[in-house]
């Protein structure tokens, strides 16, 4: 068997991408106005808290809902005139927290020190289209009202926020209907050229949606790609929209059982159990229920995946082979100047759900030089994980190969390794495990042969940014 080969790989991830779905978020928190600068460019997104783990949106795939119950009536109180007539009828998100309703504000927690002239961005409401009047307020220590935006008084209204903003404030509406605000960020860099995102649509409905709004949609969050024995699992059950509903059932399915058996006990929105090998591929559905006991929906289901445990030392065994050089010899080499790849920045997949870059391994020379031709096999694997910026990794299965044979000598019989694809979750795959690169049968392989391969690297969108690297190690037997 020859000595290991070292081959490095490094790659540069671009930042987490936004959620793609379409949703309706009417309780939790949420930045609804979350001020971005990448790449010199100003953005507005959506911080979603009302999901675990946390998600960035697109405006535009974000309806904002202010339930009926936020239906109040306006005070006796004349610093609250703005509002309408004492006893008509607003709908108000309050500036603390309700967790009965949507707890909007602003945010710009991302932004850096030093980038932006004065430390600070300018938030705009452009524009209110919809059947009544919106206003955002404030309160001072005293109860009284701070007003930041009023849609009824002339627009644009602007304020000036600075980096490292998180902020609430009440947003009150004075009809049912359907909204459109369009907000704007400015912001002068330090060199003085100015950035804007430009009007950005964001849609509220205030009261019942439309057609008494889509079907509740189900879904699981908190499942990891792989835990080790005695983790703990936590999942989540999450409805868009957000209803009144709080009745769960929970529900698994482990091989070799024929349908899905309730689990006792479980009747909230969170399930939490320890990992177990005995649990490694059993799939847990989420069902939510009305009060006469009707599905009313069910998720679809995740996957469990438990690792093997790893071996205790003292049940493990160093095993250690000798070639009698006067036999002749197996050899797996580098060039040891041509053996780091780097791997060009990754784009985002097809689907929207990835980053992906591909390039090519490096040259690997195999020579066997041994009486009897008892044939080869050479194998890669990347036995740790990718590492990057400030601790972060991704998985060594996010790496996949295609391997190829770019020269051989007469006779050798050399043919390629068969493809492995990046890690994917149910399936399996990458260069975590090892995979052949090339072999030689039986009978054949004496002589000096190159292996190649294509890489392809394909890792989930919340891998945070940074140059990741990892060890390919190369064996021949």
């Amino acid at each position: 068997m020859a000595g290991a080969v070292v081959v490095a790989g490094t790659v540069l991830a671009p930042a987490a991408a936004s959620a793609a779905e379409k949703v309706v978020l009417s309780k939790g928190h949420t930045d609804a106005v979350d001020v971005h600068y990448e790449g010199g460019a100003l953005s507005l997104k959506v911080h979603d808290d009302t999901v675990s783990p946390s998600v960035t949106r697109d405006p535009v795939d974000v309806t904002f809902q202010v339930l009926p119950d936020a239906a109040m009536a306006v005070p006796d109180d004349p610093r609250f005139a703005f509002l309408g007539p004492v006893g008509s009828q607003v709908w108000l998100l309050p500036m603390t927290q309700d967790p009965d309703l949507l707890w909007p504000g602003w945010n710009t927690t991302t932004l850096d020190s030093g980038v932006f002239a004065g430390d600070k961005v300018r938030l705009s409401l452009v524009d209110v289209q919809g059947p009544g009047n919106v206003t955002l307020f404030t309160q001072d220590a005293f109860g009284g009202p701070i007003i930041k935006f009023r849609g009824d008084d002339g627009l644009p209204d602007a304020i000036d926020v600075p980096v490292h903003t998180h902020a609430h404030s009440n947003w009150a509406f004075s009809a049912l209907g359907s909204y459109t605000l369009k907000f704007q960020a400015d912001a002068t860099l330090t060199n003085g050229t100015t950035v804007s995102t430009g009007p950005v649509d964001y849609s509220f409905v205030v009261g019942e949606l439309p057609g008494g709004g889509p079907e509740v949609g189900l879904s699981v969050s908190g499942m990891a790609e792989e835990y080790q024995p005695n983790d703990t699992v936590t999942l989540n059950a999450v409805q868009t929209p957000q209803t009144e509903l709080d009745h769960y059932h929970w529900f698994s399915k482990c091989p070799g059982a024929d349908d899905y058996t309730i689990i006792s006990g479980e009747a909230g929105a969170s399930y939490s159990f320890t990992a177990t090998r005995e649990l490694n591929a059993c799939e847990y559905v989420a069902k939510l229920y009305d009060d006469d006991h009707e599905v009313v929906a069910a998720s679809e289901p995740v996957t469990l995946w438990v690792a093997f445990p790893p071996e205790e030392p003292g049940t493990s065994q160093t095993i250690t082979a000798s070639i009698d050089e006067t036999q002749g010899s197996l050899v797996i080499s580098v060039n040891p100047d041509d053996r780091a790849v780097v791997l060009p920045p990754a784009q985002l997949g097809p689907a929207g759900d990835r980053w992906e870059s591909n390039g090519e391994l490096r040259p690997v020379t195999v020579t066997d030089t041994r009486a009897g031709q008892p044939g080869w096999s050479a194998s890669g694997q990347v036995p740790a994980d990718f590492t990057g910026p400030d601790a972060a990794t991704f998985s060594a299965g996010y790496l996949g190969w295609t391997p190829q044979v770019l020269a051989q000598g007469s006779g050798q019989g050399v043919v390629a390794g068969p493809q492995v694809a990046p890690y994917v979750v149910g399936t399996g795959g990458g260069l975590g495990n090892s995979a052949v690169l090339g072999s030689a049968p039986g009978g054949a392989g004496r002589g000096t042969a190159q292996l190649g391969a294509s890489l392809r690297l394909s890792v989930p969108t919340e891998t945070a940014a940074g140059t990741y690297t990892a060890t390919l190690t190369l064996t021949a037997i």
